[in-house]
């Protein structure tokens, strides 16, 4: 049975290079789940910065959308699965006009794969309830949305780290 590690905090808190960190020292077959997309220059240049702080023997698969089914071929061929980031994903499920419940639902075998398979996972979100209430109503969409994935990923997580400022709190 696969361990998930849940790693969420605000915007620079440190999730990802904290995530990284929890595997990037261990010569294990890790697998990189990226579900950002480079659609403008700005971040174009982001994902080349974390492809090169990326160790070498780890296999990157840049999925946006689909995250079941190429989860479906990496948690039992690879020691660990990263994937980072949940939000990016539902930032852009939502933005292709998929609805919450089919987000959901894609959430809820994106869990069961990681939970059944060999492979050790960390899942990486961003924590977007701790703001004022968005002004218009897809940013609320979202915030919901996203408010419910991440509560959906921490009841199933075996671990839940909150980053604040690159510190790791433990909260679960």
């Amino acid at each position: 049975m696969g361990k998930i590690t849940f790693v969420l905090g605000g915007a620079r808190s440190g999730k990802s290079r904290y995530a990284a960190g929890r595997i990037k020292n261990r010569n294990k077959k890790t697998a990189f789940v990226a579900t950002g997309q480079a659609l403008d220059g700005e971040m174009r240049r982001r994902i080349a910065v974390h492809k090169k702080e990326r160790p070498s023997h780890w296999t990157t698969f840049e999925e946006p959308l689909r995250l079941p089914s190429v989860l479906k071929k990496v948690v039992n061929g690879f020691d660990y699965v990263l994937l980072d980031c949940l939000t990016l994903w539902v930032s852009n499920m939502l933005l292709r006009r998929f609805s919450c419940e089919t987000i959901q639902k894609d959430l809820a075998e994106v869990l069961r794969l990681l939970k059944k398979g060999k492979a050790a996972s960390v899942v990486v979100a961003n924590e977007v309830g701790l703001g004022i209430v968005p002004a218009n109503k897809l940013a609320r969409n979202f915030r919901d949305v996203a408010g419910r994935v991440n509560q959906q990923v921490a009841e199933k997580a075996d671990r839940v780290i909150f980053m604040v400022s690159g510190i790791p709190w433990r909260i679960k």
